[in-house]
């Protein structure tokens, strides 16, 4: 019950307030705070209990408290307990304020006689005859506060795990179109100019129905503005009350969407009021004050998950522009045409740890060191580890740049398990070494990755080939295997490509024949064609239109070979 005593802080903006319920012996409270009760407010909520009716009592200067309370009731009257707010200091108490408390008492007396129902059904279990008793009209009332209070549970499980505005938005609409079933649902929330805008509904960005599209203040003539201003839920109960209550342009949006009734309810978080949830009816509607205790229940699980989906939002930017910083601009290489593609998942919260590297090989004239790798995750560790890795590769082959690739990679794994970095994935890594008449060697190792492919240029019409030896990907619980280093001479015309697996990979479908797809649609592909627009055909194509996960390409081409004048 504290929930209660904590959404009566909230509406009324007093310090504390309680739920006081009578038992044999002695009382039981539950306040917000917890333990923040005294025994002049629990004297207080027990004469309440007594007279049966609320009290308001202003306080003063010298300690007296300001306590206002609202008896809690039965289905047939007889009295539950007490709901109260206490300040300290003089407080005049507003018909509002008691009206707002009486209203938070009511979904309050609900809840207590849902928990008194449970227990009477139970005992009818044991005893039908004492069901037939409850009277029809009894049973459909307890039959509506119990379709809410179910309502309300689903609130808490189904955005209990939401990860984005949108979604939280549809889970919302989802919930109260069930019950409420109100003809829109908006979601207004504050932005970092202190201006609100709606940021999910189904007009969202086109007709306005709580505010303008271009945002507005909590000071401005808007219904939400209000719902924010005053820290309360503001209904409008029909046009008529709009007009005389609001500007012309919150008339004009009313009218826009065809509305009867609208309910604007406040969203609060650790920091204050800092958006609104707005339900609207386009026939009339009455918003009654169970309904109202609803609607600032519903509101408060809304706020939490509109809190979490602007947490991981936040983290999944980081983690993007983290993988973006770690994508290399490709510079031009003589003797190459050299293009990369990344190309997100269609979650956003699915970041992963995919990235491409091209480098010059210090101390070998005119060689590339060539990597396309996948880290294990799809979160902002993933992409962490994945710029550690990145720079532990590079610094290897710098160090070292007369070892082949395989060395490299054996380095990387012992780096990593010398200083514990969790790195799992698949990599291809290698070196492109120029050699006489326009030919490179390319001389690659290759852990546990999908396989490069080569086209030739002497086999024009055939698939490109599939470079298929590799060795065990790298994981932190594996031990050390056997690596290997492998070369082919790559003639001028020919095309190379490495990806990984999101270009390849789908749900349903045979990884060996999507493989097989790219390799027919890169041959195929003419050598005028420039590589960046031969990546973005395989990606459109090979690709599914949803990827469920980020993929990268990197496609690097062996330049003709010109001879030199003699």
């Amino acid at each position: 019950m504290n929930r209660f005593a904590r959404l009566a802080t909230r509406l009324l903006g007093t310090p504390r307030a309680l739920v006081w319920v009578a038992a044999e012996g002695s009382a039981v409270v539950e306040s917000w705070p917890a333990g923040s009760v005294d025994a002049e407010a629990s004297a207080l909520c027990r004469r309440v209990a007594e007279l049966g009716a609320p009290l308001a009592l202003a306080g003063d200067a010298d300690g007296v408290l300001a306590f206002a309370g609202v008896p809690l009731v039965g289905p047939s009257g007889e009295r539950l307990g007490v709901l109260a707010a206490t300040d300290t200091g003089p407080r005049a108490w507003s018909e509002e304020d008691l009206r707002d408390l009486g209203d938070l008492g009511a979904a309050c007396s609900a809840q207590m006689r849902l928990r008194l129902r449970s227990d009477e059904v139970q005992r009818a279990g044991e005893a039908a005859g004492e069901a037939a008793s409850l009277a029809e009209a009894e049973a459909d009332r307890m039959e509506t506060l119990l379709s809410r209070a179910q309502l309300l549970l689903r609130a808490a499980e189904d955005l209990g795990d939401t990860s984005g505005l949108k979604e939280v938005w549809a889970r919302v609409s989802g919930l109260a179109g069930g019950e409420l079933k109100p003809s829109h649902v908006g979601l207004d929330l504050m932005g970092e100019d202190g201006l609100l805008r709606q940021v999910a509904g189904a007009k969202a960005g086109q007709a306005p129905w709580t505010g303008p599209g271009e945002g507005y203040g909590a000071d401005s003539g808007w219904p939400g503005a209000r719902a924010v201003r005053e820290g309360r839920t503001v209904v409008v109960t029909d046009r008529q009350k709009l007009t005389r209550g609001y500007t012309p342009e919150a008339v004009a949006g009313f009218d826009a969407l065809g509305l009867h009734t609208l309910a604007c309810v406040p969203l609060s978080g650790a920091e204050g009021v800092f958006g609104v949830l707005a339900l609207g009816w386009d026939v009339p509607h009455v918003v009654d004050s169970a309904e109202r205790a609803v609607l600032v229940v519903l509101a408060d699980y809304t706020a939490r998950a509109v809190e979490r989906a602007a947490y991981l939002d936040e983290r999944v930017s980081v983690a993007l522009r983290l993988q973006q910083a770690m994508l290399t601009d490709l510079v031009r290489v003589p003797g190459l045409e050299t293009a990369a593609l990344y190309r997100p998942a269609a979650r956003q919260d699915m970041v992963g740890g995919d990235w491409y590297d091209l480098h010059p090989l210090l101390g070998l004239p005119g060689a590339w060191a060539v990597t396309v790798g996948d880290i294990t995750g799809h979160d902002l560790g993933a992409a962490t580890v994945m710029g550690q890795v990145r720079s532990m590769l590079r610094q290897a082959d710098i160090d070292h740049p007369d070892r082949p690739p395989h060395q490299a990679v054996e380095a990387l794994v012992r780096a990593c398990q010398t200083l514990g970095l969790p790195a799992g994935g698949t990599l291809v890594h290698a070196h492109l070494t120029p050699r006489p008449a326009g030919h490179w060697q390319f001389s690659w190792t290759n852990a546990g990755h999908p396989p490069p492919l080569l086209t030739h240029p002497d086999a024009p019409g055939e698939p490109a080939e599939e470079l298929r030896a590799h060795d065990i990907l790298v994981h932190p619980t594996l031990p050390p295997g056997p690596r290997t280093t492998h070369t082919r001479l790559l003639a001028p015309g020919s095309t190379l490509l490495l990806y990984t697996d999101g270009l390849v990979e789908h749900r349903g479908h045979d990884l060996d024949a999507a493989t097989g797809e790219a390799a027919r649609r890169l041959a195929a592909a003419s050598t005028d064609t420039p590589l960046g627009d031969v990546l973005e055909h395989l990606a459109g194509t090979v690709a599914p239109a949803d990827p469920e996960d980020d993929m990268v390409l990197l496609a690097i081409r062996i330049a003709p070979h010109t001879p030199s004048a003699c």
